[in-house]
C-alpha cells in the first residue's frame, strides 16, 4: 500500500512539474507525459504496472468527459453539431473499417471481426494535446470548438463499434442489428445523461451557497450518467457528455457564483491530474505491453503499428476535403442570406406585435434574434483550407485507446500484439503528430480572432450590463425586500459609480495604447490590494486579530484580486 502511494504521489508531482514546464518548451503536457513515462518505466527497480482497463473506462473516463463537457458552451456545440457529428460519427466508422480491413490483411488469421475490434480501439482521436496547443497558440475558437465536441461524442461511436465486434467474434451480427443497436445506445444515453443533469442542477440549485455541498454532488454526476446508462446497454459516454452540456448551461442561471467559481477549479484540478495521468500510464505500462509479447512478434507489431498511423492520417485527410468543401459553401450560402435576413427581421420588427400577442411576438423576435445570430457565425467564422489542415492533422490518440485495447477478450488470438499495435498507434500520434502539430500551426500562419475585435465586443457586452444597472437605479419602483425605499443619498452615490463605470467602459472601446488611464487604473488597483494583503500577513502574524476576523478580510481581498486578475 505504501508503494502504491508513493507511486501516486511521483506520479502528482510529475504531472505538475511537466504541466508546468510545457508551456515553455512550446510542447503540448501529454506528449512529454508520455515520454516521460516510458523513461520512468526503464529506471532501476521500476514495478511492472498494469491497470485494469476498466479502472479508465469506468472510473477515469467519465470525469474527464465531465469536466470537458461542463466548459464547451452548449450555443458553440450547436453551431458546430453537423460537423462535430460526422467527425465523431461517420470518420471514426471510415476509420474502425478502414484500419481494420488493413489489419486483417497483415495478420488475416486473426479474423475480420478481431481485426475491426483492433479498428474501432485506435479510431477515436483524443482532443486533449491538440486543445491544449491550439489554445495556447491561439487558434480560431471555432477550430478549438471542433476538436473538443469531436474528442467528447467520437469515444462513444468507437465503444459502440467495440462492443459490437467483439460480439461478432463468437456470434453472427448483422448491420440492420448493428446500425439498431447504435442508434439505442445514443437516444438512451441522451435520455439518461438529459435527466441526470437536469435533476442534479435542480437538486444542486437547492442549496445554495454551500459549495461544498453542491461540489460533492457535482463529483457523483458522470457516475450517475455514466453507470446506469452502461448496464441499459446505451452508451454511458454520451450520457456523461449530456449531462455535462446540461451542467454547464443551466449554471449561470441555477448556480451561485461562489459555487460556480469553487466548480470551476475542483473540476479543472480533476481533470489535469487524471487527463495527464492518463498519459504518463500510457508511456510507464509500454514496458509491459512489450514484455507480454513474443520476441519475433515486437517487431511485426511496432511495423504494423505504424503503417496503421499512417492510414488513420491518410483517412483522415481524405475525409477532410469534402467537409471543409461543404463548410466553405456553408459560409457563403450564409454570407448571401445574411442581408435577406436583416431586412426581413428589421420588417418584423417595425411592424411591431398585434393586440393580444405580445408574448409571442417576443418569442418570434427572439428566435429571430438567434437565427440572425447564427448566420452571422456562420458568415464571419468560416473555416479555410489552413483550419481543414489543423484538424486533419490533429488525430492523437489517447484514453480510450489505451483502456480499450486492454479489453480485448483475453482468449483472442495475438491479443498481445493486438494490444502493442494500439500502444504503437496512439504513442507515435501523440508524439509525432502532437509534437509537430504547433510547427504545423506556425507554417500555416493561422491566427486566432482580432485582439482589438474581441477587446471591444467584451467592452460592448459590458456596457449593456451596465445599462442594466443605471436602468435599476433609475428606476422609480426600485425597493428594498421589505417594501421600503433606498436612501437617496445611497442611490445618489451607486447611480455616479455606475456612470464613472460605464465611462470607463467606453474609455476601453478607443483606447489601443497598453499605458493608457483604465490599464493604469487596473494596475493601481492591484498595487493597492497587494498592500492591504501585506498588512494583512502582519496582522495574522501578530496575532492580535481573531482567526475569523481574518479569514473574513482574506475572503474580501480575494474576492476583490480575482476582479483585477
Amino acid at each position: 500500500m505504501q508503494e502504491w502511494a508513493l507511486l501516486a504521489v511521483a506520479a502528482v508531482l510529475i504531472i505538475v512539474v511537466v504541466s508546468y514546464a510545457a508551456p515553455g518548451l512550446g510542447v503540448a503536457a501529454p506528449v512529454l507525459l508520455v515520454l516521460v513515462g516510458m523513461g520512468c518505466s526503464q529506471l532501476p527497480g521500476a514495478p511492472h504496472l498494469v491497470v485494469e482497463p476498466e479502472w479508465i473506462l469506468v472510473v477515469v473516463l467519465p470525469p474527464i468527459l465531465h469536466a470537458a463537457a461542463v466548459n464547451v458552451p452548449v450555443v458553440d456545440f450547436r453551431r458546430n453539431l453537423a460537423t462535430i457529428g460526422s467527425l465523431s460519427v461517420l470518420l471514426v466508422a471510415v476509420s474502425a473499417f478502414g484500419t481494420g480491413l488493413l489489419i486483417w490483411w497483415l495478420l488475416p488469421e486473426i479474423g475480420f471481426a478481431a481485426a475491426l475490434a483492433l479498428g474501432a480501439v485506435i479510431s477515436p482521436p483524443d482532443a486533449v494535446a491538440a486543445t491544449s496547443i491550439g489554445k495556447k497558440l491561439g487558434l480560431p475558437p471555432r477550430l478549438v470548438t471542433i476538436l473538443e465536441g469531436e474528442g467528447l461524442v467520437n469515444d462513444a461511436t468507437a465503444l459502440v463499434l467495440l462492443r459490437t465486434a467483439v460480439l461478432a467474434i463468437t456470434a453472427s451480427v448483422t448491420f440492420g442489428g448493428a446500425l439498431g443497436d447504435f442508434a439505442y445506445a445514443v437516444s438512451v444515453g441522451v435520455v439518461v445523461g438529459a435527466a441526470v443533469g437536469l435533476v442534479s442542477v435542480w437538486a444542486r440549485s437547492r442549496i445554495q451557497g454551500q459549495p461544498v455541498l453542491t461540489t460533492a454532488i457535482s463529483f457523483v454526476v458522470p457516475f450517475l450518467a455514466f453507470i446506469p446508462a452502461e448496464e441499459l446497454h446505451a452508451s454511458g459516454v454520451i450520457a456523461v457528455v449530456v449531462a455535462g452540456l446540461i451542467t454547464g448551461h443551466l449554471s449561470a442561471r441555477r448556480f451561485s457564483a461562489h459555487d460556480r467559481i469553487s466548480e470551476r477549479t475542483n473540476w479543472r484540478t480533476i481533470q489535469l491530474l487524471l487527463e495527464n495521468g492518463v498519459f504518463l500510464l500510457m508511456g510507464f505500462e509500454l514496458t509491459s505491453v512489450v514484455g507480454a509479447v513474443a520476441r519475433d512478434g515486437v517487431t511485426r507489431a511496432l511495423v504494423i503499428g505504424v503503417v496503421a498511423t499512417a492510414a488513420l492520417v491518410v483517412l483522415r485527410v481524405a475525409f477532410m476535403v469534402p467537409l471543409i468543401a461543404l463548410l466553405r459553401r456553408q459560409q457563403r450560402r450564409a454570407d448571401a442570406f445574411t442581408g435577406k435576413l436583416d431586412s426581413f427581421v428589421d420588417r418584423f420588427t417595425a411592424r411591431g406585435p398585434r393586440p393580444g400577442e405580445e408574448r409571442r411576438y417576443d418569442r418570434g423576435i427572439r428566435v429571430l434574434r438567434r437565427k440572425q445570430a447564427d448566420v452571422a457565425f456562420y458568415a464571419s467564422e468560416g473555416l479555410s483550407w489552413r483550419g481543414g489542415a489543423v484538424l486533419a492533422w490533429s488525430g492523437m490518440r489517447g484514453v480510450v485507446t489505451v483502456a480499450a485495447a486492454q479489453t480485448l477478450p483475453e482468449d483472442l488470438p495475438f491479443r498481445s500484439e493486438l494490444v502493442l499495435i494500439a500502444f504503437t498507434v496512439a504513442i507515435v500520434t501523440l508524439v509525432v503528430q502532437g509534437g509537430s502539430l504547433p510547427l504545423v500551426i506556425r507554417w500555416l500562419g493561422i491566427r486566432g480572432n482580432d485582439a482589438d475585435h474581441e477587446r471591444r465586443e467584451y467592452a460592448r457586452l459590458a456596457g449593456e450590463l451596465v445599462t442594466a444597472s443605471r436602468t435599476l437605479l433609475e428606476s422609480s419602483a426600485l425597493c428594498r425586500e421589505n417594501g421600503e425605499p433606498f436612501d437617496d443619498e445611497l442611490l445618489e452615490q451607486t447611480l455616479e459609480r455606475t456612470i464613472a463605470m460605464s465611462e470607463s467602459i467606453e474609455e476601453k472601446l478607443v483606447e489601443q495604447d497598453g499605458d493608457s488611464r483604465l490599464h493604469q487604473r487596473f494596475e493601481l488597483q492591484r498595487l493597492m490590494l497587494d498592500a492591504q494583503q501585506n498588512a494583512l500577513l502582519d496582522a495574522r502574524a501578530s496575532g492580535t486579530y481573531a482567526s475569523h476576523t481574518l479569514e473574513k478580510a482574506q475572503n474580501f481581498i480575494d474576492s476583490q484580486s480575482a476582479r483585477f486578475a
